[in-house]
């Protein structure tokens, strides 16, 4: 409900303030330790890249709840943002968008950690739960750029807005593509800010659409085995019914202006 996530957001808001919050039946303060905002601002910064790996992943529609009270928060305190990214880029890599290359002298666990694959005890997660969460991160981020917190004062720009995400798939469609990853990312942020896209950047969007249709699906084609078409086939879709519909479908799960009055 609206009502629920304007209190999960004045607590937030109130905790980096430096005014004492109840929680768990103790009140507390930022200003109760010197690193007291620093410790605030890194945990909670990683908690949000958490939302987005776990409950997003699982949930897709809830990237748009966590993503605007983010919004709210990085405009404010502009800290947690820059510390929500630097969670972010080195969990998901590909949300720079970067692919790292192995470098000599780094070990197979370290270069998939870096590829942001979690390593425990030598064993390398499965692919399947490795994509979920990439994709969970990318659902995240897509929302956040489109987002803003609606009961802010509105006068300045969006903290990380839309010319990110412009600069996002730019970067993206430049890069070789991956199997599975590209595919799949690709797909998820179309999915989340392509309509905010397409009304910011018009007939530049469209172009870019058809390029990855005409160049870039070819691409990922052509490092793809049989076996890992699912996504690509999602993808080439994806694009084939809004370039055919001149229209990207709003996202699933959008925060509606009546969501609010709940």
């Amino acid at each position: 409900a609206g009502s629920k996530l304007r209190e999960v957001f004045d607590k937030i808001n109130n905790l980096l303030s430096g005014k004492p919050v109840q929680t768990e039946g103790q009140t507390v303060s930022v200003t109760q330790h010197p690193q007291g905002l620093e410790f605030v601002c890194y945990k909670l910064a990683e908690k949000f890249v958490r939302h987005g790996e776990g409950e997003v992943s699982f949930h897709h529609d809830s990237a748009f709840p966590i993503a605007v009270v983010l919004s709210g928060i990085w405009e404010l305190h502009p800290r947690v943002g820059d510390i929500f990214l630097a969670h972010l880029h080195k969990k998901c890599p590909y949300s720079v968008p970067f692919y790292p290359a192995r470098k000599e002298g780094t070990s197979m666990e370290e270069y998939q950690r870096m590829l942001g694959y979690e390593v425990h005890d030598s064993k390398v997660e499965e692919q399947d739960h490795f994509l979920k969460r990439m994709s969970g991160m990318i659902r995240l981020y897509a929302a956040i750029i489109q987002l803003r917190w609606p009961y802010g004062n509105r006068q300045g720009a969006h903290p990380h807005g839309l010319s990110y995400g412009w600069r996002w798939l730019a970067q993206m469609l430049n890069l070789e593509p991956l199997a599975d990853v590209t595919a799949m990312l690709l797909l998820d942020f179309l999915e989340v800010c392509g309509n905010a896209l397409m009304k910011q950047y018009g007939i530049q969007f469209w172009k870019t659409m058809f390029f990855i249709q005409k160049s870039y699906i070819p691409r990922i084609e052509a490092v793809t085995s049989s076996g890992q078409m699912g996504c690509l086939s999602r993808l080439k879709n994806f694009v084939q019914k809004c370039l055919r519909a001149e229209e990207i479908p709003l996202p699933k799960g959008i925060l509606t202006p009546s969501f609010w009055r709940t």
